[in-house]
């Protein structure tokens, strides 16, 4: 009785085999998309049948790579080569692209914090060269002050010197008249 269990299973696996390779065959003659799932799904039998055959699954893969020869509008055919040099081409425009982007985002965040920074006040006014022709200005106005204040103290204490001489020589002619 196992015998004939073995070689009815034997014989089902054959048959699921056949339709298999028969789906490819049909797949790639009428030139419809070629996938594991539609080959399981034309061939009636289970996605984990093909990944557990591994020459049913290498045979989707070929038929997947090959060009479909009812379709001459189509183009070049597809290769495996060329659409890895198209990833790597995207990849790389994928990596400019991010590099660009942290570049303006960077620099968007230095312009709106320098907005932010002088419409708060705290920053720097726009028209800085006039503040620094008038702080310069009040510089020269203020040396200029300076030097009047000091000359204005010199002649205080000289007539302070005075005063404390006539002063002295009042007290004593007023010392001497007594």
């Amino acid at each position: 009785m196992s015998t004939a269990m073995a070689d009815g299973r034997r014989a089902d696996g054959e048959r699921r085999r056949q339709r298999v390779k028969s789906a490819i065959q049909h797949a790639t003659q009428d030139g419809t998309a070629i996938s594991v799932s539609g080959i399981a799904r034309q061939a009636g039998v289970d996605r984990t049948f093909l990944y557990r055959h591994r020459d049913l699954l290498a045979l989707i893969h070929a038929a997947e790579l090959q060009p479909s020869v009812s379709d001459p509008v189509a183009g070049p055919p597809v290769s495996l080569a060329s659409l890895q040099a198209d990833l790597a081409n995207a990849h790389a425009r994928n990596t400019r692209l991010v590099t660009q982007t942290r570049r303006l985002e960077r620099r968007l965040s230095e312009l709106m914090g320098e907005q932010a920074w002088r419409e708060s006040g705290l920053g720097a006014p726009a028209d800085q060269e006039e503040l620094q022709r008038r702080a310069s200005h009040l510089e020269q106005a203020n040396i200029e002050l300076s030097a009047r204040l000091e000359e204005r103290d010199a002649e205080l204490e000289a007539a302070r010197a005075a005063n404390r001489e006539l002063t002295r020589a009042l007290n004593q002619k007023g010392a001497a008249d007594r």
